[in-house]
């Protein structure tokens, strides 16, 4: 759940890359957006995904936001919608990696347990 090297490096790399053009592609779409509540909807997901603090819960409310955009705008090119909420989904698959605050709060354990029991 929780791999360094290379592999926590590129689930680092998977976590920002998945911010970026879930924001990119979710709020294209809502060029007037200016109210405050609105604009932290969908940046406060995407914060928590960078940090990878509860990454799971993080993921699925960035994908009932991306589906709430892709049936408001229906008519509109939902390619990159579906792209990216698929990237999503295997980045809560593949968990956060080493290099994330869940790693920190929930990382490996090492368990000793004593003789005869």
């Amino acid at each position: 759940m929780f791999p360094t090297g290379a592999a926590g490096c590129a689930l680092l790399i998977l976590r920002i890359s998945v911010s970026i053009s879930f924001l990119v592609d979710a709020t294209a779409r809502w060029a007037n957006m200016t109210a405050w509540w609105s604009i932290l909807l969908f940046v406060l997901p995407a914060l928590l995904i960078v940090l990878g603090l509860l990454t799971p819960y993080a993921c699925a409310v960035e994908v009932l936001l991306l589906a709430g955009v892709a049936i408001q705008f229906a008519g509109q090119d939902r390619f990159h919608l579906f792209l990216t909420a698929v990237n999503i989904v295997v980045l809560a698959l593949l968990g956060p990696g080493a290099y994330s605050v869940d790693a920190r709060i929930f990382g490996r354990r090492l368990l000793t347990i004593p003789p005869g029991e």
